[in-house]
């Protein structure tokens, strides 16, 4: 019997009702006893526990106060989990949303430690970011890396895709300090000049 081909659906944007149904505590609304949002470790998470700040900006350099992101990053010791447990010390996925007011995201993790990829080849520590917001048909991906971790990032496979050191800026982190808490500011642009490195998966 043969198989029949169904036709793509049609893509739709993710906004602006995604902070309804995923991201409540940006939205404004209660939140649920079971969410997944933006605190992927608890206190007791070995590693150094850190802070992620950032804005999303349009390609006319004007915040984007409704886009949702999620993380995916490795512990500190550069492992993945592939499964989700709130109990748990700490979480490979995470979610976060920018506020209405000041546009900001935020997400309280631990610094992720060297993954090794397919062929064995350290890849400098980072943090996979897909992002969705209005105006946008398919999400888009891309990846933090830190402006502390230089060695690794010179070496790392793939940063070093990247063939301008300027394009590659644009996925570098930059130390900061949120409430006395150590942080790092990662401020996106969808387009435009000095836009983000977005990956084609």
């Amino acid at each position: 019997m043969p198989i029949e081909l169904l036709p793509e659906t049609p893509s739709q944007t993710a906004g602006p009702y995604v902070h309804i149904g995923l991201a409540l505590e940006a939205a404004g609304n209660p939140t649920r006893e079971q969410e997944i949002w933006s605190r992927l470790a608890r206190p007791e998470a070995p590693g150094e526990h850190i802070v992620l700040i950032g804005h999303v900006y349009d390609g006319n350099g004007h915040l984007v106060r409704d886009s949702f992101l999620e993380l995916w990053q490795a512990d500190a010791e550069g492992r993945y989990q592939d499964d989700f447990d709130l109990e748990r010390p700490f979480n490979s996925f995470g979610r976060t949303a920018t506020t209405f007011d000041a546009g900001e995201w935020t997400v309280q993790t631990v610094k992720p430690g060297v993954v090794n990829n397919a062929a064995g080849v350290p890849m400098a520590p980072h943090i996979n970011i897909s992002l969705f917001a209005r105006g946008i048909n398919i999400h888009l991906h891309t990846r933090l890396y830190f402006e502390d971790e230089a060695e690794a990032n010179a070496k790392c496979p793939v940063l070093n895709l990247i063939e301008q050191p300027q394009r590659r800026e644009t996925l570098i982190a930059r130390r900061c300090e949120v409430d006395g808490k150590k942080a790092y500011r990662f401020d996106m642009r969808i387009q435009g000049e000095g836009e983000t490195v977005f990956f084609d998966f």
